[in-house]
């Protein structure tokens, strides 16, 4: 599902005998085991791998192939070993989460009769360098022989191909650590196997596939004379190793086995004579320059290249009649060639955003020509495709995606009023009417923007308005905006759109009268079906009182346990911390998601979709960062405190000093309701403290910002018409924050709090949270109430000492800026609350001194009920 578009589709659509098809290709072309993973979040995977498996054992011309069962997921793995036929392969088992899991999952493999791949890895995590690939296989082999009497030709190591020529020293041991490590399995552990993800070696070189056929084939050779026995490669694509042209072996030869130190350096020097003809680079090719303007416009949009494009608007203005019809002709076609490129999934939104830079650049050149005519007052006044309102709701400071929509739309020739964030509606409505727009679209990050969504749509409804209202931002649902927003705008529809890639296709079926009627009516219908089943299916849905979830809280043994006491209580100041040092932490994953790239970071860099595009993305951003750390663009500032606290129910009572006599504050938590097996507990966050009574405990807490000076720098790029580096700086400051967040927590767990002063983990170990204690964010699944973020700025000082405060929707601002509690106990971990029920919402209001309604307007996202009906019944009651 993760490695084919086409085949994830197929399954999708329900379409089985296709996807068999897909299967039954993988054989015809070769194949010698086919690998079947059907992860994916919105698929039950378990009954797709048993579908899928139960139809290929009729199709004997794929079945005659062994079948690799491939899931992140035991349970799928499980699902497809009870119905495999024949010997198959589990991929894959480790020691990543201890021994015991490992030994467990390896009988269950051994009972179904199947082979296994252990992975390098083990609870420090992947290995890297000869003894330790070694000494983990040598260990899981142990285990598995001796313990669990596994067949030893039945055992797969995978000691991990890492990228070579990546200019990082530490990687150049990488192709010779796993040939030398598969000649230690193949000597010391008998009868084991050796496999391996080849395309991985030659990562740096992707798109020069000369290179990289050079860089499998050499490096097949050398591994499969150490004892290598399988291997992940397309071999369609293997050059025979004594045909490879004598230099180029000999400078790849050089970097695989780590002959020489400046083995990489060449072999990149060399690297642009073996790319077939291809060009160096998109501005160092400049055989485009000698085609017509028009022609070389198009060029320029469709790249990205901004270098020359003010001489050639203006020789398209010296042979137009008039500038607007230089804006009319070549650059919106060239546009118009984006926007196709885009919307066939051949262009992606980085791409789309320089191609909108270039064309701000040339319409900034015709300005002062245009403003010379008296015809024509502005850019394309009259001539737009239509006029678009978008607006960041009230108390919501997030833009990234809003500002990324604005300019797909502009590039689609619309014109767009971008009112940015924390929108009152009434400026909302006052401006769609004085600039007589044709949509308004909505976008908000936070929960309580969802609340604010459904007041804009019912006052647009109050005053009379009957334009599309669009609904978008990363809380945003189809189902919230069927089941919430709609019935709030009769006059009209609001209408929910995924992502910028929707947004044009949306937009331009609203325009024309008769396509908006067409439009409106079919998402009307939908809405309504959406809303009806979405009020069966939460009738349905069991849930426990909340006294029964108390009563299935975990069941922690406090008697033995001592809780670690900070280095100090009270709060300590970190002001301009080091940017460079925060750089290290960064998570990359979420920056390629910010710009609509889906992907994990470094995999999407090879990404057959995105590779190309990811990398120039990439590549830009390195070099902003780089800049934004030379000169300062941002400061970072943290502001970190711990306290003594106890539970008490599901609060935390907070305490000024450890006499634990004068109570400084409270914290609130919710309780999971779902209904769950015996097995299972129901948990909130007061769970993981002490209770009074027991040893006295701790929490801390923290707020950190990466966005001072954030939006002066992204000012100076709208002002130059840059919205490619506006948005940059944005999602980087935004990466940054949260890079702060992991290197205050690391701090904390090693230093200011101290409970795991030896922890050693890698950043990849980080992201994966294999740390000891968590930091939740008030706001987030964990504790779903905004409010909470509050007390704690109240408790930090926030403001006063780092300059971060709180919208009246309790987002922060500046937006880049991350905050939450800490935790120290060892079973802490993170949750999702679910939906809660009327009863908990009654506590909750009286815990928090609120009215029932104040607690449902702040909660609505995760209510078990609709208020609203309650008080229909109450008032006919």
């Amino acid at each position: 599902m993760t490695g084919s578009a086409k085949f994830r589709k197929l399954i999708e659509a329900d379409d089985y005998p296709a996807a068999l098809e897909v299967a039954r290709q993988q054989v015809e072309n070769g194949a010698a085991i086919i690998d079947i993973n059907m992860d994916e979040g919105m698929l039950d995977s378990e009954k797709a791998m048993q579908t899928f498996l139960n139809l290929i054992a009729a199709e004997p011309d794929i079945s005659r192939v062994p079948v690799m069962i491939d899931s992140s997921k035991w349970s799928v793995i499980e699902t497809g070993l009870k119905c495999a036929q024949g010997k198959s392969i589990v991929n894959s088992i480790s020691m990543k989460e201890g021994v015991e899991p490992f030994l467990a999952q390896a009988r269950k493999v051994r009972r179904y009769g199947a082979a296994v791949v252990v992975m390098a890895f083990d609870e420090e995590g992947q290995a890297d360098t000869i003894e330790r690939k070694f000494e983990i296989c040598k260990r899981a082999y142990e285990l598995l022989t001796k313990e669990v009497g596994f067949p030893p030709e039945d055992i797969i190591f995978d000691p991990n191909i890492f990228a070579v020529a990546t200019g990082i020293e530490e990687h150049a041991e990488y192709g010779i650590a796993f040939i030398e490590a598969t000649r230690l399995i193949k000597e010391n552990l008998p009868y084991a196997h050796v496999s391996g993800g080849v395309s991985n070696l030659s990562f740096s070189f992707r798109g020069n596939e000369q290179v990289r056929e050079a860089m499998h084939s050499v490096f097949l050779y050398h591994a499969i004379q150490a004892g290598m026995d399988m291997g992940i490669v397309n071999a369609g694509q293997l050059a025979v190793y004594d045909d490879i042209e004598p230099e180029l072996r000999e400078l790849v030869e050089d970097v695989i086995l780590n002959r020489r130190d400046d083995a990489t350096d060449r072999l990149l020097e060399a690297a642009e004579r073996y790319k077939g003809g291809a060009s160096a680079g998109k501005e160092k090719d400049l055989s485009w320059r000698e085609k017509p303007v028009e022609e070389r416009l198009t060029h320029a949009l469709v790249n990205g290249i901004a270098t020359y494009v003010e001489e050639d608007t203006e020789e398209a203005r010296q042979k137009a009649e008039r500038p607007l019809h230089v804006i009319e002709g070549p650059l919106m076609a060239g546009m118009n060639v984006v926007g196709d490129l885009f919307g066939a999934g051949k262009m992606f939104l980085p791409q789309v955003v320089k191609s909108a830079r270039v064309m701000k650049k040339a319409v900034a050149y015709l300005m002062p020509y245009m403003e010379k005519e008296k015809e024509e007052l502005g850019l394309t006044q009259g001539d737009a495709a239509g006029k678009v309102l978008l607006a960041t709701v009230k108390g919501d400071v997030h833009d990234i995606g809003k500002n990324i929509v604005g300019v797909v739309l502009q590039c689609n020739n619309y014109e767009v009023i971008d009112l940015g964030v924390m929108v009152p509606s009434q400026t909302i409505l006052d401006r769609a009417r004085e600039e007589k727009v044709d949509i308004i679209g909505l976008s908000g990050l936070i929960t309580p923007s969802l609340d604010e969504m459904c007041h804009v749509a019912a006052e647009l409804e109050r005053e009379g308005f009957d334009m599309p209202l669009l609904i978008g931002g990363a809380t945003t649902s189809r189902v919230h905006t069927a089941v919430k927003i709609s019935p709030n705008y009769s006059r009209s529809q609001a209408i929910y759109v995924t992502d910028a890639s929707r947004a044009v296709g949306v937009v331009s079926s609203l325009m024309s009268p008769e396509e908006r009627k067409n439009t409106i009516a079919r998402v009307r219908e939908d809405y309504i079906k959406m809303a009806e089943s979405h009020a069966r299916g939460q009738e349905q849905k069991k849930r426990a009182s909340i006294a029964q979830a108390r009563g299935n809280a975990p069941k922690i043994d406090w008697s033995g346990y001592t809780p670690p006491k900070p280095s100090f209580l009270g709060t300590k100041v970190f002001k301009n911390y080091d940017l460079a040092d925060l750089a290290r932490y960064i998570d990359w994953t979420p920056f390629f998601q910010a710009w609509e790239m889906k992907g994990q970071y470094p995999q999407i860099l090879q990404s057959e979709k995105y590779g190309e595009a990811a990398r120039n993305l990439f590549e830009d951003a390195q070099a902003m960062l780089k800049q934004m750390i030379a000169e300062n663009w941002v400061s970072a500032h943290a502001v970190v405190g711990f306290w003594p606290a106890a539970a008490r129910g599901d609060d935390i009572v907070l305490y000024k000093d450890d006499e634990r006599t004068d109570e400084l504050t409270t914290f609130h938590s919710l309780r999971q309701q779902m209904s769950k097996e015996s097995s299972k507990p129901n948990l909130a966050l007061s769970d993981f403290v002490a209770p009074e009574g027991e040893a006295p405990d701790y929490i801390g807490g923290f707020a950190v910002t990466a966005g001072i000076g954030e939006e002066e720098v992204a000012h100076r790029f709208e002002l130059a018409n840059d919205d490619y580096s506006k948005i940059m700086v944005k999602a980087l400051a935004d990466r940054l924050a949260e890079a702060f967040a992991e290197a205050m927590h690391e701090k904390v767990r090693k230093e200011l709090w101290g409970y795991a002063p030896d922890e050693k983990l890698s950043n990849e170990a980080l992201i994966a949270e294999e740390y000891w204690g968590i930091r939740p964010a008030p706001g987030y699944p964990a504790q779903p109430d905004h409010t909470e973020k509050g007390t704690l700025f109240d408790l930090l000082n926030a403001e006063e000492e780092i300059g971060l405060h709180l919208t009246e929707s309790y987002a922060m601002w500046p937006g880049a800026a991350v905050s939450g509690i800490y935790f120290s106990h060892p079973e802490s971990r993170y949750f999702g609350v679910g939906k809660i029920g009327r009863d908990q919402i009654e506590d909750y209001a009286a815990r928090k001194g609120w009215t029932v309604e104040e607690a449902e307007r702040w909660l609505a996202p995760i209510l078990n009920y609709d208020p609203a009906k309650i008080a229909q019944e109450a008032d006919a009651a």
